[in-house]
């Protein structure tokens, strides 16, 4: 709270607070500091163009219309003085003051343009350039500003906080009100404060007794002494007795001495009962009693105070929260510091265990090529030692005298040495060394320094559950959307969506990917389906989103399928809306329509548009598979009544029975209800049904069909209540 007990002038406690129009605080002192002066033929000058500027300046920012406003305070000048000061006050500074104007106009583009004019002038005049969104400002000639010979001189001031413009009359600064609720909320302050010295080493510190304004520091009379002296430098310090407890005022008139004991809602001021009297001054002013006001206001800042504090408790928690994340982060870092550190020493061992294993592979292809060397060398040896043993005994041979000695063996010896030296010039001559002195082996290291360099944190925490967007998620027909976001904070490399039975039955997967949004078509009507959504990444699949239910519609909305019912070579005739059908050719055609049934009870009709020729048009259901260049009922997957002018058959896998007398003709209507509840098929024709119950132990997914030829065309209409029917 200190800061707010601040002059935001001098940074100390206030002293003789003033309350400016702005609502900010100064010292007196300082507000008669920063107050400048002007002559009132420039301020009135001032004032013109300013009040010239607020009509013609409605676009602009930076030099908008002043707008001029009168504030009273409890201190009302007599009669007299009151003339001269409305008179004196209309001068505003130019001069003295145009940085301060400056930096009025950039700072107060945001005010409206409306002069409040209050009926007792105080002097005091506050400017504030705003845009012109309202409407013109008064005429401010001669009434707020001096004649520009009157010769008398106006103040005005720059709000430090707010920096918006006041003016004053001679008085200056004095006109201001008395900040009273500041003096006393600083008065205790400095009572709770104790004024205890702070330059004493024992606990508590005695109370001070001076204050040093140069230095800001209280001395009890032992620290003063001691470490404040009146002598050297320290002599022209000026010492006061520090500020003393809040005294109990008395709230007295400053015009009349008198209590004040109402509060004028138009002026906003407390007034007395003398001021009640004179006339002109409250007269049409809705006035309260000021305890009454005091005790409003008060109440409605407490309410405010609690709201306030409410907040700021709660800011509070999320602060303390805050800091025991704080703490959490700190200890969680260094755990995970810990284990990184672990599995890079791990690392490090692992590639020094691979370097020995390296090292072992060359020490054992040194020992390899170095024993090859030997063996290679051995062998050259005892080469060499045989021939040079034959070199030498042929040497000795050829010093033999005797002719018939050496020519019993000059023979044997010449055939040796022309062997010897064959088997020499391809054994030693031409042979190389078998092994290769260099290592031919190479360390590729490129894709373990890679893998160093892609060495990165992962996320290898599961992911937390995903989030259902229920505005995004819809139903139609027997399809089902349904839409989620990411989680927040995880690594998803996929999500997997599940759908129950539509019975609240177990859930079964229906889609893996990486979308955020999913269709599932196929689905049973009239079922509440309820949907769900997991995310995964490597290091598994994470918690379930929060269900959502997703009710199916209750009758079937479909159409014929082209596409089903074979595509453009079909020979069939669809609309533009794939209502109505109609064929080329004499041959039957099946068109299956838009959707598949397993479940539920499904009713539709088809309308007969065209009925001139001789033939059997069919209807009913069947499977997928179903032959669509036969009529329909002619195979196994089909479940049909044909039906011409004056009677019907039900026809399954090309048998057909119970012919049931009434038929058709342009503009007749065939219904079919089919019933898988109970697993029957029904027709019913123009309102009537038409027999008992067709086929019964229906299993499996059925789609609508009918088989037409030419000289028939059919409209389908769906959407309808099932009516009811006599099963038996």
């Amino acid at each position: 709270m200190e800061e707010e007990l601040r002059c935001p002038v001098c940074k100390q406690l206030y002293s003789s607070p003033v309350l400016l129009p702005c609502y900010h605080a100064l010292c007196l002192a300082c507000a008669l500091d920063i107050q400048t002066a002007s002559s009132s033929s420039s301020a009135a000058a001032a004032a013109a163009s300013a009040a010239g500027g607020s009509s013609s300046s409605g676009s602009s920012s930076s030099s908008g219309a002043v707008a001029v406003q009168l504030h009273q305070h409890q201190h009302h000048p007599g009669p007299s003085s009151t003339s001269s000061a409305s008179s004196s006050s209309s001068a505003s500074s130019t001069t003295g003051s145009s940085s301060a104007t400056e930096s009025v106009s950039s700072d107060q583009d945001q005010a409206d343009k409306v002069s409040i004019l209050s009926e007792a002038d105080s002097g005091v005049i506050c400017c504030t350039s705003r845009p012109g969104s309202y409407a013109g400002t008064p005429n401010l000639q001669g009434l707020l500003f001096p004649p520009s010979g009157s010769g008398s001189s106006v103040y005005s001031l720059v709000c430090p906080v707010c920096r918006k413009l006041v003016f004053f009359d001679e008085l200056g600064a004095r006109n201001l009100p008395l900040y009273r609720a500041m003096e006393s909320i600083v008065d205790r302050f400095c009572e709770r404060e104790a004024l205890r010295c702070q330059m004493c080493e024992t606990e508590p510190p005695k109370v001070a007794t001076v204050i040093c304004e140069q230095c800001e520091i209280r001395y009890c009379d032992a620290c003063r002494e001691l470490c404040h002296p009146a002598r050297g430098p320290l002599a022209k310090h000026s010492l006061t007795k520090p500020r003393g407890a809040c005294q109990l005022r008395e709230s007295i008139c400053g015009e009349h001495t008198e209590p004040l004991t109402m509060y004028c809602m138009g002026c906003k001021l407390p007034i007395c009962n003398q001021c009640i009297g004179e006339q002109n001054r409250h007269q049409s002013h809705d006035l309260q009693s000021i305890t009454a006001m005091c005790k409003a206001q008060k109440t409605e800042l407490s309410h405010n105070l609690q709201q306030l504090s409410e907040k700021a408790r709660s800011t509070t928690e999320f602060i303390q929260r805050l800091k025991g994340m704080s703490d959490k982060v700190t200890d969680t870092c260094i755990e995970f510091e810990r284990v990184v550190t672990s599995q890079c020493e791990a690392l490090i061992a692992a590639i020094h265990a691979r370097r020995d294993v390296l090292l072992d592979v060359i020490r054992s292809d040194k020992e390899a090529k170095i024993r090859t060397l030997k063996d290679q060398q051995a062998s050259c040896t005892g080469k060499l030692q045989q021939t040079t043993g034959l070199i030498q005994f042929c040497i000795e041979a050829l010093k033999e005298t005797d002719s018939a000695a050496f020519l019993q063996v000059g023979s044997m010896l010449i055939n040796r040495v022309a062997n010897t030296d064959m088997t020499w010039h391809q054994e030693v001559t031409n042979a190389a060394p078998r092994v290769s002195p260099i290592i031919d082996l190479t360390l590729d290291e490129s894709s373990v320094i890679r893998a160093i360099d892609n060495l990165n944190f992962i996320q290898m925490k599961l992911p937390l559950a995903p989030i259902i967007i229920p505005e995004d998620c819809s139903a139609e027909n027997n399809s089902v959307t349904v839409a989620w976001q990411a989680p927040g904070h995880s690594f998803v490399q996929g999500y997997v969506l599940e759908l129950d039975d539509g019975s609240g039955g177990e859930f079964r997967e229906v889609y893996c990917g990486k979308e955020t949004i999913c269709t599932v078509d196929g689905l049973h009507f009239n079922s509440m389906y309820n949907a769900r959504v997991k995310a995964f990444n490597n290091t598994g699949e994470g918690e379930y989103s929060e269900l959502i239910g997703l009710q199916t519609a209750e009758v079937a909305w479909f159409t014929f399928d082209s596409v089903l019912s074979g595509g453009p070579c079909s020979g069939l005739n669809f609309s533009t809306d794939n209502q109505t059908v109609s064929a080329d050719g004499w041959e039957h055609r099946v068109a299956l329509g838009s959707v598949g049934f397993s479940r539920g009870v499904h009713y539709w009709e088809f309308t007969i548009d065209k009925y001139t020729a001789d033939t059997d048009p069919a209807f009913g259901v069947a499977r997928l598979d179903v032959a669509r260049d036969k009529m329909l009922g002619k195979d196994d997957k089909g479940f049909a009544m044909y039906i011409d002018r004056q009677r019907s058959w039900f026809q399954h896998n090309s048998v057909h029975e119970r012919r049931v007398e009434g038929g058709i003709s342009t503009g007749s209507t065939v219904g079919v209800l089919l019933d898988l509840e109970r697993h029957t098929l029904h027709f019913i024709v123009n309102e009537m049904p038409q027999g008992s119950v067709a086929f019964r132990d229906l299993y499996g997914v059925f789609y609508p069909a009918v088989s037409v030829n030419r000289g028939v065309t059919l409209t389908l209409h769906t959407g309808l209540d099932a009516p009811h029917m006599d099963y038996h």
